[in-house]
């Protein structure tokens, strides 16, 4: 059984609202001729159709910076722009692809709840919410920075957790993580495809986040998830107010026995319509449904056991899993206070190392408002990056990352295979023996260079 889509048996309005959605998506307006950029398309989540040219000239881009970015980029469309173009940093936020990993543990109770759950449908509905929850952090439209080969990012500080990523390779660029508390590891191997489509870009996740050897294992049963996300798409890129949309499905499945969670994320329609709307059921081996989910990943997920038919159980109600927590108002970034938290020198590991995020110049200058400073800085670190490759090459060496290995499995996904990449379990030992040296000088984290090279100016 698939999973259930938001009007199915909901009556007359439903089947209307379905219908303007579906006159919505043919309506989005092309500005072909308005303003002189051929097949560009303004999509207003909200509707209408008498403001295509109002939405047009309203983007982040002043006119004269959109001519020049569009000169550049149209040569792009239909390429996949992951790592062949150098972007303005007007476009990004201060902070990097790994400390993005590093959000998905904002709401990692819910995999601490999973964990300690008699219930294995229940410890499904918890999974499952834990993936949803990313989704508010994720609808920023501001581009974090690709990171530096061999840059890395650590937490320590949150809900007991440990974490590390790195950036495993450049071409293609691909990027590692692993968290680990009493109650789960957590394991990822991301790598992005996009294909640049003039006004918007399609995002597809090569990456796959398995629960156990590469992976998500909840400690007390062993219990192994697979998670394969929805494609995301970027609108108004250029022209008009940009946004992000992930429809499709979501499939959670546990590995061990069998079952599985199918979420619908619902498009955006015409006036909004199913916008951040995602509904589904746990399924057990055989498919039949046996908790209805419903919610908002803008907001909340809540939950029903349900009959063979996916309606609700008389006597049985629903239930919260999950609620976004409060956030800060007009951030300039719309960043969540744990955004804030991943960013902070405050929150930093002690003896941070040189490689991590926080440390890069370019970020740290955006982060202070001095676009000049970390544009010049971006690109910088990139000729370095350029420049030690060659090195590297002209040794014959390869690159090789310092946490993590690339193992011989190759993983399947919807839109390409990927390769995977296993914890080492250096980190550990190193945190370990940093956390027992016993040192009680404070460092000055942010008088220290960041370095991530192992060729190049400093050796590793």
């Amino acid at each position: 059984m698939g999973s259930p889509k938001k009007n199915q048996g909901k009556g007359l309005f439903a089947a209307m609202t379905s219908g303007i959605s579906m006159f919505g998506n043919a309506m989005q307006r092309s500005v072909t001729g308005l303003l002189g950029y051929e097949g560009v398309e303004v999509i207003n989540p909200e509707g209408g159709k008498d403001d295509a040219e109002e939405e047009a000239v309203r983007g982040r881009w002043k006119q004269e910076d959109r001519d020049s970015y569009w000169k550049m980029m149209q040569k792009y469309i239909g390429s996949d722009v992951t790592s062949m173009v150098t972007l303005p940093v007007i476009i990004f936020e201060p902070m990097t692809m790994l400390q993005k990993m590093a959000e998905l543990m904002e709401y990692s109770y819910l995999l601490d709840q999973a964990d300690e759950c008699e219930d294995p449908y229940m410890r499904l509905v918890y999974a499952s919410s834990w993936a949803i929850s990313v989704y508010y952090a994720y609808q920023r439209t501001w581009k974090p920075f690709n990171p530096i080969l061999g840059e890395t990012y650590e937490m320590v500080n949150h809900g007991a957790i440990t974490f590390i990523s790195e950036q495993v390779c450049h071409h293609p660029p691909m990027s590692a993580g692993h968290a680990e508390n009493e109650h789960f590891t957590y394991d990822v191997t991301s790598k992005l495809k996009t294909k640049f489509l003039g006004n918007s870009l399609d995002v597809y996740p090569l990456g796959r986040l398995v629960f156990f050897v590469t992976c998500v294992t909840l400690k007390r049963d062993g219990v192994v998830l697979d998670l394969v996300p929805p494609p995301t798409k970027v609108n108004n890129l250029i022209f008009g107010r940009t946004w992000v949309d992930s429809p499709g499905e979501m499939v959670l499945s546990n590995l061990t026995t069998g079952d599985k969670v199918v979420l619908y994320f619902q498009p955006c329609g015409w006036f909004g319509a199913g916008r951040y709307e995602v509904d589904g059921y746990v399924y057990n081996a055989a498919e039949e449904p046996k908790v209805l989910i419903t919610g908002k990943w803008n907001e909340s997920m809540s939950y029903q056991p349900c009959d063979m038919e996916g309606e609700p159980l008389p006597g049985t109600e629903l239930k919260e899993a999950w609620r976004i927590a409060a956030v800060p108002e007009n951030d300039k970034f719309q960043y969540t206070y744990f955004a804030h938290k991943i960013n902070s020198f405050e929150t930093a590991p002690k003896k941070l190392l040189a490689s991590d995020s926080r440390l890069r110049p370019d970020r740290y200058a955006l982060e202070k408002g001095d676009l000049s400073k970390s544009g010049a800085e971006k690109s910088r670190l990139e000729e370095t990056q350029r420049a030690e490759k060659k090195q590297r090459e002209a040794k014959g060496h390869q690159f090789k990352p310092r946490w993590f290995d690339l193992t011989d499995e190759i993983r399947p996904t919807p839109w390409g295979d990927l390769e995977v990449y296993q914890y080492n379990g250096k980190y550990t030992e190193h945190r370990a023996a940093v956390d027992s040296s016993g040192s009680t000088v404070v460092d000055d984290v942010t008088s220290t260079e960041f370095n991530p090279w192992q060729y190049g100016n400093v050796s590793s």
